[in-house]
């Protein structure tokens, strides 16, 4: 059985009308997928009603907290000492939240914990992932 981490945390939906909403999100962790990280949106936080899911890479989350980071369609940067800025671009829209700082970190440190820098390859089924992908073609 592989640990999974799944973290509730609030977020700040950052609108174009003056001020910023409350949204419920989740960070998700996964040993099976080393090197990423995701974020998910309940249905009430989107605009067609349905619940949405991003997946980036977890060093772009860590270079996000000190620095401007990103490129195609997630960014990251600190907006403050307690928060970061990620925005989502899609073919549909963009979309900007702030998260704690701190909650960032705790993820973060509990996802090293799980898989170290350096060792993510070292979780990889490379040929689990090549049958997956040899059936789908």
């Amino acid at each position: 059985m592989s640990i999974v981490i799944d973290q509730a945390i609030r977020a700040r939906l950052i609108a174009s009308a003056p001020g910023t909403r409350a949204i419920p999100a989740r960070l998700r962790y996964e040993p099976t997928d080393p090197f990423a990280v995701r974020v998910s949106f309940p249905p009430a936080a989107s605009l067609d009603g349905f619940e949405v899911e991003w997946a980036f890479g977890r060093d772009l989350l860590e270079e996000g907290l000190r620095q401007p980071a990103g490129s195609g369609d997630v960014y990251v940067w600190p907006c403050s000492a307690e928060r970061i800025v990620v925005e989502f671009r899609a073919d549909e829209g963009m979309a900007m939240v702030q998260l704690n700082s701190a909650d960032v970190r705790e993820f973060l440190g509990r996802s090293y914990a799980l898989v170290p820098v350096g060792e993510e390859g070292g979780y990889l089924d490379v040929d689990a992932d090549l049958a997956a992908l040899l059936r789908d073609a």
